[in-house]
């Protein structure tokens, strides 16, 4: 009689929002630090903030009736056109975006300068910058100018560089830190989702940890993408969108061969509980995702089929999860962190662990961060 195939192991429960992973403690993430009128200061360095700038400037700077500025209200301008703008167009038109850029880039400059000083940033070596805003050429030129700035603010130890992949690929892939590494074996892949207040991408993701340690040679190899922002109202319409999108993935991975693992990675705005819940942060999305009465893990976990089991959905902050997929390139430094430029800004710190912690200067408090206040310990 041939042997019975052998049941598979059960599930253990999920740690979301977990602070210490193997290689890398977590010092903080979603910490909201406020101005003097009570405003988020990284307000100052969205995406959202900078369309504001461009069209501020635009108004002061861009007098012809040919502004092609003009014709586009700055939230609707795509990166792609604003680059064009700024090498091809105009020189009145140019000179407006570089102004907002530059403007842009004190804001960035300033925002990293008040992180730096709380104690969970305290040490902090390098500023990863994610996003799709630093991939575009006035980005890119923002970015240069914020670290240039940042150095003459009293931080010359403190380098900014973009992330290493792609921006859609960045918190899709750092979904891998977050599940055991042992469960992946003979090429299996898992799924991802990364929410954000205006799209949502969900993703297989081949970690291929026999070219590289660290998943540093993870990529993608199937990604959808869906604006959501354009067409949803309500939380359970995104839900709902999330899970047909999940379930095409899992259908055009069986047509293709490609082996799942029966765990799926979510990235999502806000500070995430134990259980699942999000407790702050999540105002960007459409609906009430804060509380008590909703736990998406759950949601998912009840709706999808991965080989015909319930899968394990482990749930982190969006900007955790995209700084986790640059942990194999901070090898060199004890102290990192992120900022995510999206329709708001995200923002994490991390600890390598097994390395000396640097000096580090005097700092201020700004209230319990949800980290540990000492990560090397």
């Amino acid at each position: 009689m041939p042997k019975r195939a052998a049941k598979p192991p059960p599930l253990k429960r999920a740690s979301h929002g977990a602070l210490c992973l193997p290689g890398v403690v977590i010092a903080s993430y979603s910490t909201e630090l406020r101005d003097e009128n009570d405003g988020l200061i990284g307000d100052l360095a969205s995406q959202t903030a900078f369309r504001a700038l461009l069209q501020k400037w635009r108004k002061r700077l861009a007098r012809k009736a040919s502004d092609a500025l003009a014709d586009t209200p700055g939230r609707r301008l795509r990166k792609r056109d604003i680059d064009r703008l700024l090498e091809t167009g105009d020189p009145d038109v140019a000179a407006v975006i570089r102004v907002a850029a530059e403007e842009f880039a004190q804001n960035l400059a300033r925002v990293a300068g008040e992180f730096m000083q709380l104690h969970s940033w305290r040490g902090v070596q390098r500023i990863v910058v994610g996003g799709g805003f630093v991939r575009s050429s006035v980005g890119r030129m923002a970015l240069r100018r914020a670290g240039q700035l940042l150095k003459q603010q009293g931080h010359p130890e403190v380098s900014l560089r973009r992330l290493h992949h792609e921006p859609d690929d960045g918190g899709l892939i750092g979904s891998l830190f977050l599940v055991p590494r042992r469960i992946f074996n003979d090429g299996a892949a898992m799924l991802a989702i990364d929410i954000g207040g205006t799209n949502v991408r969900c993703g297989i993701v081949l970690p291929r940890p026999e070219l590289a340690p660290g998943f540093a040679r993870a990529r993608v190899v199937r990604r959808e993408k869906w604006r959501h922002a354009d067409d949803v109202t309500r939380r359970r319409e995104l839900v709902d969108g999330i899970v047909d999108t999940l379930q095409s993935l899992v259908e055009h991975a069986r047509r293709r061969g490609i082996a799942l693992v029966p765990w799926v990675g979510v990235a999502c705005p806000g500070h995430v509980l134990p259980d699942g819940r999000i407790e702050r942060g999540a105002q960007n999305l459409p609906g009430d995702w804060e509380g008590t009465g909703f736990n998406l893990p759950e949601r998912l976990r009840e709706r999808l089929r991965i080989n015909g089991r319930k899968p394990h959905v482990v749930m982190h902050n969006d900007a955790v999860v995209q700084g986790l997929s640059e942990w194999p390139f901070m090898q060199d430094v004890r102290r990192w962190a992120v900022f995510t430029i999206g329709t708001g800004l995200g923002n994490a710190s991390y600890a390598n662990r097994g390395r000396p912690a640097p000096p580090a200067p005097a700092t201020r408090s700004a209230g319990k961060p949800p980290g540990p206040a000492s990560p090397g310990r």
